[in-house]
């Protein structure tokens, strides 16, 4: 494994607990949009919205394109797609145990 992995998934979690970080990453799932699109529906500063891009910018989870006087927020794909398979990775082990627990109940309950 990639030891830097870690440490990423880290950056990626931690910039994800924030709420107002979240729903960027959502608005931005529909497409590119500049900080003045995305700070329209906050009720906070353009600035406050600058720093969360940053964090999601050093989370791996934005990229930043320049087009003209526009300066595009991207959702990076990659990232979210890395954390999706940290989490199911741990899932399909759950579920795994979840069908081995069913079957022994199941086979149980036929016995008696």
């Amino acid at each position: 494994m990639d030891p830097g992995a870690d440490e990423r998934l880290d950056k990626a979690f931690m910039a994800l607990a924030d709420p107002v970080r979240r729903r960027i990453i959502a608005r931005l799932s529909t497409g590119p949009q500049t900080v003045n699109e995305l700070a329209e529906p906050f009720e906070i500063t353009k600035q406050a919205i600058s720093k969360h891009i940053q964090v999601l910018e050093a989370a791996g989870l934005v990229t930043r394109s320049r087009e003209a006087q526009r300066r595009p927020v991207h959702l990076n794909a990659a990232t979210l797609e890395a954390l999706t398979a940290w989490i199911d990775r741990y899932r399909l082990i759950h579920e795994q145990q979840f069908r081995k627990l069913d079957h022994l109940l199941s086979t149980t309950q036929k016995e008696t």
